[in-house]
């Protein structure tokens, strides 16, 4: 009898590429979406196929995080139910990280989920957080309540290279013009990103990403998502909620969050020690390539990280089908 490939999942013979076929699946159904300017229409399409593939899974999953609540998404709504029974497992799921990118063809669009044991992934609220993230090499020496520069010479000398080396990568939102500027005046490089952190956070922690840091605010439950990638992969993530309206600090009060200012360290993010995480390009990014299509068939590459120190680059040729006849 074949074994199953990972400790996360041991009653049931689930193996980690099934969750590569996961986010194969959405990556490849919001992919005929690219550049026609309708990311709702990505996105449910990514939605619906994402969950018909974990509906096949033999495990009892549990959304934690997803596309909201249930009054506010039909499908993958936090809370709902997946799977046809197993181990139990949390499940936090972005099927579109970056649906602005999808819409206008842009770079580093992913579809994107981690798997822990039950409790093992914070339940974020929908709020904004300031976010640090960093590699292995320089993970033990930055702190978020750091100052900039004094983070930025920290990283350049984890990784034994000038400060005007080091590469930071911001959301290009008004809100971060002052972290820019500090960023700038310490000498560092910055990549301006229109949309998804999750992606930028994560290409910190893999050296041929030429990307060393990433900060500023985004948004909580992406950033879980980045944070499961980063642990399994021996990078720091560190958070601090930043809620944009009373609404948003009473909710995250109400969900346990009782301290408001209080630094949420990667273990805080991502209690389990026993994570899979896996994402596949829908756009062509830092971390994997887009899909690509050559006449009936799409090729697709994903990441997949495991807990216990595995990465692995996959690439996949699906096909879509019979050719259509000549006329």
């Amino acid at each position: 009898m074949t074994r199953p490939s990972t400790a996360l999942l041991r009653t049931h013979p689930v193996h980690s590429l099934d969750f590569v076929k996961v986010t194969e699946a959405a990556a490849l159904a919001a992919s005929r979406w690219m550049g026609r300017g309708e990311r709702d229409a990505a996105d449910g399409a990514a939605v619906e196929k994402m969950r018909e593939s974990l509906g096949e899974m033999e495990i009892a999953g549990r959304i934690v995080i997803g596309e909201g609540e249930r009054d506010q998404a039909p499908m993958l709504f936090i809370g709902e139910e997946v799977g046809q029974g197993g181990e139990e497992v949390d499940i936090a799921v972005d099927p579109v990280e970056g649906t602005n990118l999808v819409a206008n063809g842009l770079p580093n669009s992913i579809a994107v989920m981690a798997i822990s044991e039950r409790g093992g992934l914070l339940h974020a609220p929908d709020s904004y957080m300031k976010k640090l993230a960093v590699g292995p090499k320089a993970a033990p020496y930055v702190h978020i309540d750091a100052p900039v520069r004094e983070n930025l010479e920290a990283v350049a000398n984890a990784l034994e290279k000038p400060i005007n080396d080091v590469c930071v990568v911001i959301l290009d939102r008004p809100r971060h013009a002052d972290l820019i500027a500090e960023v700038r005046e310490a000498g560092a490089r910055i990549r301006l990103i229109s949309d998804g952190d999750v992606d930028a956070c994560i290409a910190t922690a893999i050296d041929s990403t030429g990307i060393h840091v990433a900060m500023g605010t985004g948004g909580a439950p992406e950033g879980v998502l980045a944070a499961a990638a980063i642990k399994c992969l021996g990078g720091n993530f560190m958070g601090r909620l930043q809620p944009r309206s009373r609404e948003e600090a009473e909710r995250a009060v109400a969900m346990g969050f009782g301290d408001l200012e209080r630094v949420l360290s990667i273990d805080d993010l991502v209690k389990s020690n026993n994570v899979i995480f896996s994402a596949t390009g829908i756009t062509d990014g830092d971390l994997v390539h887009g899909v690509r299509f050559y006449g009936n068939q799409a090729r697709t590459q994903s990441i997949l990280v495991h807990s216990n120190g595995t990465v692995r680059f996959i690439e996949s040729i699906h096909r879509l089908g019979a050719r259509p006849s000549a006329r």
